[in-house]
């Protein structure tokens, strides 16, 4: 999948992940475009990884788990293993508010709740239950019927410690 900007600033002598936690460390706040570049290198780095409830690993993960990683690996920021516990990280945001990095909460059938990344534009970042650790759109009939909260959990003060880990 391409995304606008996914090729600019890229290093071709790094890996993607490296290149783009170069990027954000340089600097203060870290602008949108280079949290997706760092999101969209993690998908590169998870894509293909199976759906597995409980799991954290590239061998099967859950969406709170994937989340998890993500912003520990991305962000150096821990987050609690639950979707149900995430849901109350940051703060609530409207979803015309939403920016990379934001988290965004679903209420699909059945008995959990659902857990992403937003990385811009409509999509976001996510380990689906059918498909694995895939990047949708928020603007399909099945996640915009879905769709529960968004909540920011990444604020200014924490992108600029960035620089400093």
């Amino acid at each position: 999948m391409s995304l606008p900007g996914l090729e600019k600033g890229f290093n071709p002598q790094m890996s993607p992940i490296d290149n783009t936690l170069t990027q954000l460390r340089s600097f203060q706040t870290p602008p949108p475009t280079v949290i997706r570049q760092a999101l969209l290198a993690q998908h590169q780095q998870w894509s293909g990884t199976p759906y597995r409830i409980g799991g954290t690993t590239h061998r099967g993960v859950d969406c709170s788990g994937f989340v998890r990683n993500i912003y520990r690996d991305t962000f150096n920021m821990e987050l609690p293993r639950s979707t149900a516990d995430q849901v109350h990280e940051g703060r609530l945001i409207d979803r015309q508010e939403l920016q990379a990095g934001d988290l965004v909460f679903f209420q699909p059938p059945g008995p959990y709740n659902h857990v992403g990344i937003y990385m811009g534009d409509g999509y976001f970042l996510h380990a689906s239950s059918s498909r694995g650790v895939i990047i949708s759109t928020m603007n399909s009939g099945y996640w915009q019927r879905h769709y529960w909260q968004a909540r920011r959990a990444l604020d200014a003060t924490h992108l600029a410690q960035l620089g400093d880990f």
